[in-house]
């Protein structure tokens, strides 16, 4: 279902995805409306799920990891079940997509060092074929998804 924001809402999901604590007397200075209006505004659209959670962005390499790493897996025959079924259970993956094209999955992971990431393959290559790419920056992350015209 395609949801239409209005230009406030819009301006409130904007505000929210730049900063999710951002407070609702802030917004409401930025938009022209009243801290209860946002308050409204933004239980509705958490209600109506355009809104889906608010988290903490968290720095890998603060918290003891090295490496950062895109790795897709091209799943063996009658591999790809079982697997969905583990993949939430490895600490290492941050994201997991079910994807189109020659790989069924792709996942961002975060790793201590290269042992650890040659650890993490023998553990995958049970259930298929691998292709690991290291990530050396972020270009873009977190941007926030503005209302397509």
């Amino acid at each position: 279902m395609i949801k239409k924001l209005d230009a406030l809402n819009a301006k409130i999901v904007n505000a929210l995805q730049k900063q999710a604590r951002i407070s609702f007397a802030e917004i409401g200075r930025a938009i022209g409306l009243t801290p209860p209006a946002v308050a409204e505004r933004v239980k509705k659209l958490e209600d109506t799920g355009v809104i889906l959670k608010y988290h903490t962005k968290v720095s890998f390499t603060h918290m003891g990891y090295q490496l950062k790493a895109m790795i897709t897996l091209r799943a063996f025959v009658g591999k790809l079940k079982p697997f969905l079924e583990v993949i939430s259970s490895y600490k290492e993956v941050v994201n997991c997509y079910r994807i189109t094209g020659n790989e069924n999955i792709m996942m961002e992971v975060v790793l201590r060092d290269q042992h650890h990431l040659e650890t993490f393959i023998d553990t995958l290559i049970q259930y298929g074929e691998t292709r690991t790419h290291i990530v050396l920056s972020e270009v873009v992350s977190s941007a926030p998804i503005n209302e397509v015209k």
